[in-house]
């Protein structure tokens, strides 16, 4: 039943045509507000959307992880694919902003939709060089989050355990930099 479940929800994403799964061009929808003029993003603009859901999903070796583990940290989110270009654009930026911040508490989380599995999404992880915890996505955790209907979609949580910032499509780094920043400091 979890795996119809899951499978259902993967094939209405792919009728939605994934359409996050644009160039970057295609400028990504985002819920936080616009830059200040300095450059920086407020914690102020960056409102509690809703609390983050709880959830427990299975690493790349099968092991649980979950969410109560980062309570504390400032954790990103990552809904994606190894097959989707957007998402695998911003994997680079990712993995720069694990080891630049990671110290500082933040998390970086890859939830894999692929549906080869783990030995896929494992080969892939391996190639690109990812540092940070990648678990493997189903229905329940899809449907917690809330709307997605495209990948890559991307939650920024802070140290409350709140959902701040919800991006679909790719981002410069720099720039949801400036997001993570506002809730690390």
């Amino acid at each position: 039943m979890k795996t119809n479940r899951f499978l259902s929800s993967l094939t209405a994403l792919a009728l939605l045509g994934f359409a996050a799964c644009q160039p970057r061009e295609a400028a990504a929808e985002n819920t936080a507000s616009e830059s200040s003029s300095s450059g920086a993003v407020a914690t102020a603009s960056l409102p509690v959307i809703q609390p983050a859901p709880d959830w427990t999903l299975p690493d790349l070796d099968g092991r649980p992880v979950n969410s109560a583990q980062f309570a504390g940290k400032v954790v990103v989110v990552d809904f994606w694919a190894t097959w989707c270009p957007p998402c695998r654009e911003e994997i680079p930026g990712y993995i720069a902003l694990q080891e630049k911040y990671g110290k500082d508490g933040l998390v970086i989380i890859g939830v894999s939709l692929d549906r080869g599995g783990p030995a896929k999404v494992r080969d892939f992880a391996k190639k690109f060089g990812i540092n940070y915890p990648l678990v493997m996505g189903d229905s329940e955790a899809i449907a917690g989050f809330g709307d997605i209907s495209a990948i890559p979609t991307t939650f920024l949580i802070d140290r409350e355990g709140n959902i701040r910032d919800r991006k679909v499509g790719a981002l410069a780094t720099a720039e949801y930099e400036k997001r993570i920043l506002a809730l690390l400091k």
